[in-house]
């Protein structure tokens, strides 16, 4: 039986990779010998996934990797010495790969005067988003493509803008037990250009097919658009590679969701769970306390006197929580937070935190003294302590009720 020969030529390339570079992961080299094959059939896609290839520290492979990269992606430049003007201009409906080493001077605090870089990358993941031009000597504006796919390489993370659109590659430091093959351009490159053209020859041969391809995704909305692509080419060279492409997709992303950076805002909504703990509201005060005393968290020393009553509502307020009054019982009125509020944001934002309640926080809160407190703790509404000297609540004609009867928690009004 004939092998396929797109997997064939899968297979040639990722001994390719390995042959030069210590990959982080299976699932990585897999991702990449994709990532590569997809740029030979760039017009087909909806979406141009971009590569981020990161590292810690200097001499962690990042540079080599993007050399293969360049000796086998569909059409490469360069953009290290060429103006944005020039990089702009050479984008066409068959776009090149952008390959930007150093990528840390292009959005760290080197980045001068890269803007225009910048929000090519940024604009040149999806089609239809053109950047817009003034041309002067015709007084009209101009229109320019931006939709292209890009290798970026640097040392750290990427912006989020960028990282929330790619396949996200964490380079390591070669051990001293791992062993590559030096790379030489002047012997190697040109056999990697064969490579590269009998994968063009082969996806080029199939365009129509490919711009019709639907593959099932194992992951889904952007990261769907990035890997799409990917698992299409995967799907179309068959063998075992559609299973490796799937199960590279679902792993980095897993590992991308782990291990990046994460909003202050979502940040502050998931410790808002820990803090609440069992309870069913907490006066303002206390959440600011609970949250400061969360540990490896930013909130004591969030802004100069640490996270305010201000700044968390401010925070909150996107996702439609606000404060309101509240009578606690036995504690008068206090402007809180009721956890119902935060119900609704925590299942679309952080869907993975268990929101039922029941459970204990994941840095037990150890409260303050109670003499200093505005508010006594252990007459909350909702809260598992209870106070040393029992009192039942009253019903409605002001008597004694029994002891299974519940206080009710009364919000006397909401800020706007």
């Amino acid at each position: 039986m004939t092998a396929n020969p797109g997997a064939t030529l899968l297979a040639q390339l990722h001994d390719a990779l390995t042959r030069y570079v210590v990959m982080p992961s299976e699932q990585a080299t897999d991702a990449v010998v994709l990532w590569i094959a997809a740029t030979h059939v760039q017009p087909a896609w909806a979406h141009a996934p971009r590569l981020v290839i990161r590292a810690p520290e200097r001499r962690c492979g990042k540079s080599r990797l993007l050399d293969i990269v360049e000796a086998t992606c569909h059409d490469p430049l360069i953009t290290v010495n060429a103006s944005p003007a020039a990089v702009y201009r050479s984008i066409t409906p068959d776009p090149p790969v952008l390959l930007v080493d150093e990528a840390d001077t292009i959005f760290g605090p080197k980045a001068g005067d890269n803007e225009d870089l910048r929000g090519l990358l940024n604009a040149g993941h999806q089609r239809g988003r053109p950047a817009l031009r003034y041309d002067a000597a015709t007084s009209k504006v101009v229109t320019i493509p931006t939709f292209a796919m890009a290798a970026l390489a640097g040392i750290g993370a990427m912006p989020d803008t960028i990282e929330d659109r790619a396949v996200v590659v964490h380079m390591r430091r070669r051990a001293s037990g791992e062993k590559t093959f030096p790379y030489r351009a002047r012997r190697d490159r040109e056999p990697l250009r064969a490579l590269a053209q009998r994968l063009t020859e082969w996806l080029r041969g199939d365009m129509a097919v490919l711009e019709r391809a639907e593959p099932a995704m194992p992951v889904e909305d952007r990261a769907a658009d990035t890997w799409e692509p990917l698992v299409a080419v995967a799907d179309h060279a068959g063998g075992d590679w559609p299973e490796r492409a799937r199960t590279a997709a679902v792993e980095m992303t897993r590992e991308h969701n782990e291990t990046g950076e994460i909003s202050d805002r979502l940040r502050l909504l998931i410790d808002c769970r820990t803090a609440f703990a069992d309870d069913l509201a907490l006066p303002t005060a206390e959440l600011l306390h609970r949250l400061r005393g969360l540990e490896e968290s930013p909130w004591r020393e969030f802004g100069p006197t640490g996270l305010t009553a201000m700044k968390l509502g401010s925070l909150l307020k996107e996702y439609g929580i606000r404060s309101a009054t509240i009578r606690f019982p036995g504690s008068g009125q206090a402007k809180g937070y009721q956890r119902a509020d935060f119900a609704d944001a925590w299942s679309r934002y952080a869907p993975d935190l268990d929101t039922s309640g029941g459970g204990e926080p994941s840095q037990p809160y150890q409260p303050h003294n109670p003499s200093s407190d505005p508010v006594r703790l252990d007459e909350w509404y909702g809260s598992s302590r209870t106070s040393k000297k029992a009192v039942p609540p009253l019903t409605s004609k002001n008597e004694a009720g029994t002891a299974g009867t519940a206080t009710p928690l009364k919000v006397v009004g909401n800020n706007a």
